[in-house]
């Protein structure tokens, strides 16, 4: 048995990470940027902490490209007006079978020296979807 997959129904979570998520989940929800800093202080990988999230029917919210876990709406993503040269080019060259990875649109966002949303906001007026989350969330 894996431990941390979440298909199982005798899948257990590892008590610290337990420990660590049920205290920074705020009303049952775990906020992606909460979620990540989780997974570095661990030193586990963010999908760990999306599996376990689901485990402990912890719910992510706020995510960080702006996907997902807002409200009322659930994302909170506007297409760009514009999309510079340079950074469709970089999406471009970043997507796998026709999606831009999630952790490619983090790369992005830091190689321009933009904020996350703007990627994700760029993605949208080009009709590219992001996918997978790092998070397992999506």
């Amino acid at each position: 048995m894996n431990p941390m997959n979440s298909n199982e129904p005798d899948a257990v979570v590892d008590p610290l990470l337990q420990d660590a998520l049920l205290k920074r989940a705020a009303g049952g929800k775990l906020p992606c940027a909460v979620a990540f800093d989780v997974a570095m202080r661990l030193g586990v990988l963010p999908d760990a902490i999306g599996r376990a999230a689901d485990l402990l029917e912890v719910r992510l919210v706020k995510c960080q490209l702006g996907l997902f876990g807002y409200r009322p709406k659930k994302s909170i993503v506007k297409p760009a007006e514009s999309v510079a040269p340079e950074l469709e080019k970089a999406i471009l060259a970043g997507l796998v079978n026709d999606r831009l990875p999630c952790k490619s649109a983090w790369d992005i966002a830091r190689k321009f020296g933009i904020h996350k949303m703007k990627v994700s906001a760029a993605c949208d007026a080009m009709k590219i979807k992001i996918w997978p989350c790092q998070l397992g969330a999506f």
